[in-house]
């Protein structure tokens, strides 16, 4: 893929300066999700593992809201026509953008305003990192239409943001979670202005993108690996990881320009 053209049906995309933009739009309706935009979202993601040219990734939502989640009419309706080999091929698909998300080797910064709920709040949780602002809304709404909590791997990666405890109240009841709470619960980095989202999520991914993005995909697929180790393992697979980057040009490049007494410019490699 070539970030510079590439042109999806539908999601804005927005590419400069290694950062690409990912904005769900369809802002009358709170940016839902169709099936047709859950496929090309995980299409996506799982062509940026083969797209070095983007270094870094923001997800964020048109018109002062994330994303409401799965659109009422054209998908939660449907379903409920569906037999169950249909339902399952459609949980697995949904399932398979978060895996994407994951995979890929670039940091995800979710930036969050308004309604962030059902598989926004998903969306929201599978980044890597999350910039909301004072009017953020999430929750994981899924009990609230007959449906369990275990949605999009809920139930595995939410107690490792917010602690046990607080996922499961936010999984069985279904309620808002506030900015505040958010902050303050570890789910969001931390919490700007609305009118500072844009800005403030753009920076953090543009110091992430000049970073050693070889190194940060390592630190990523750590990140992921590491949660069904051993302390024993995780130590051993650290190790193996950092000798592969010791081997890398950005770890010599670093060396020199620190001796130098300069910033180092990294390429990732």
């Amino acid at each position: 893929m070539n970030p510079e053209q590439f042109s999806p049906e539908h999601f804005d995309w927005q590419f400069a300066d290694g950062v690409a933009t990912v904005t769900l739009d369809r802002p009358e309706r709170k940016n839902p999700l169709t099936f047709e935009s859950y496929a090309e979202l995980r299409d996506t993601f799982r062509v940026l593992s083969y797209t070095p040219a983007v270094k870094a990734v923001i997800v964020t939502g048109a018109g002062g809201n994330f994303s409401s989640g799965g659109d009422v009419h054209e998908i939660i309706g449907p379903l409920t026509e569906m037999p169950m080999p249909e339902l399952l091929a459609f949980t697995r698909m949904t399932g398979d953008l978060v895996k994407a998300m994951r995979a890929c080797p670039q940091p995800i910064v979710a930036a969050i305003d308004g309604i962030c709920v059902g598989a926004g709040a998903i969306m929201a949780m599978a980044s890597d990192m999350r910039i909301a602002t004072p009017r953020a809304k999430t929750a994981f709404l899924f009990t609230r239409v007959g449906l369990a909590g275990c949605d999009m791997g809920a139930c595995a990666i939410l107690p490792r943001i917010i602690g046990q405890g607080r996922a499961s109240e936010l999984l069985y009841t279904g309620r808002m979670m506030t900015a505040e709470e958010g902050e303050r619960w570890g789910f969001h980095n931390r919490l700007v202005a609305h009118e500072a989202l844009a800005d403030e999520a753009l920076v953090l991914a543009r110091s992430v993108a000049c970073g050693p993005t070889f190194a940060h995909g390592i630190t990523k697929t750590q990140l992921n690996t590491e949660w069904a180790v051993s302390i024993e393992t995780a130590i051993e697979m650290e190790a193996q990881a950092q000798a592969i980057c010791m081997a890398t040009n950005d770890f010599r490049r670093a060396f020199v320009a620190f001796a130098a007494k300069r910033t180092p410019e990294f390429a990732g490699d």
